[in-house]
């Protein structure tokens, strides 16, 4: 079995071709075309962490996947990183394992930001005038990142819970262009925006309903197991549109497993493989709030691990 290690896993990432393979591998999902077992999570509250084990195949495909993702909130207090894991590609013909990819983390970090990406583009609204960023994580960076390649808008306001993160956060995107204001008041951050990224583990919403203006349009994407919530359940059940990696999966514990039924008479609930394949489904409106509920899929995993793959087979041939 082949081992990959992060680094040359980092100089093999295509993020056209990466970006490609996830929105296929949502489409495929939403098509009913992929094996895809339960998620299987650990909790370890007396360590402030959290583990999952996701896996899937898409049908017809030459290999599956098995991923092992760990947050440990509490790390960064000893030196340590807040994430790690692994990905393993089997062979879908003899069970064979075919490369262990050793990201620690690195490829969950990624696959969500594209799902982050591609959830922006589905929902963008036609005025973007302020970014704002709730969490100073790997994955906040990513998020932002991203959409920093979708808009013009370069006014973003970050909000953290301590000024050495915020700092730090600011510190690592010291490349960008954007102009960086920080803040630990979430009102203050919430205001005016015109897209909000949520990848905090919060246990509580951060976001409230009150804050949200017109025309918002909100990516959570750190209610990824039961318990965690960052959005308060009146944000959802007002949106005009709550677009999801899985409507199963989010009922269960995603932003959407707190809200019975929407308050609104009219209101979308859509995985993202559907619009992707039928953007008729839902057409955004001027004024309207949408949501964008991201919990992960193995799938997501399947297909930036064959990305890597691909990348490391063309290279060897």
């Amino acid at each position: 079995m082949r081992v990959i290690e992060e680094a040359q896993i980092k100089a093999l990432y295509h993020p056209q071709d990466a970006l490609e393979k996830v929105k296929a591998g949502f489409q495929a999902f939403s098509a009913g075309q992929i094996q895809l077992p339960p998620v299987q999570q650990f909790f370890f509250p007396e360590a402030g962490g959290d583990c999952c084990v996701k896996s899937a195949w898409i049908v017809g495909s030459d290999s599956f996947c098995v991923k092992i993702s760990s947050g440990f909130y509490r790390n960064p207090e000893q030196g340590l990183p807040s994430n790690d894991g692994l990905n393993l590609l089997f062979s879908a013909q003899n069970g064979q394992p075919q490369v262990l990819l050793n990201d620690h983390g690195w490829l969950t970090a990624m696959r969500t930001a594209l799902a982050g990406r591609i959830a922006a583009e589905l929902l963008l609204p036609a005025r973007v005038e302020r970014l704002a960023i709730f969490g100073t994580g790997l994955q906040a960076e990513l998020q932002l990142r991203q959409l920093l390649t979708l808009t013009a808008c370069r006014e973003v306001i970050v909000w953290g819970r301590s000024e050495q993160a915020l700092t730090q956060f600011r510190q690592r995107l010291a490349d960008t262009d954007a102009h960086l204001v920080t803040t630990e008041n979430a009102q203050d951050a919430a205001n005016s925006a015109s897209i909000i990224v949520t990848a905090t583990p919060s246990l509580v919403p951060l976001l409230q309903r009150e804050w949200i203006m017109p025309g918002t349009h909100i990516t959570a994407v750190g209610a990824d197991a039961p318990g965690k919530q960052e959005l308060a359940a009146n944000i959802l059940a007002d949106a005009h549109c709550i677009l999801v990696d899985s409507l199963a999966q989010c009922r269960q514990y995603g932003e959407l497993s707190h809200v019975s039924t929407p308050s609104r008479d009219e209101q979308t609930r859509i995985e993202i493989g559907a619009l992707l394949s039928d953007r008729t489904q839902y057409v955004r409106q001027a004024g309207d709030i949408t949501v964008a509920d991201l919990t992960g899929l193995g799938v997501q995993d399947a297909q930036i691990s064959a990305s890597i793959l691909a990348q490391y087979e063309k290279g060897a041939a």
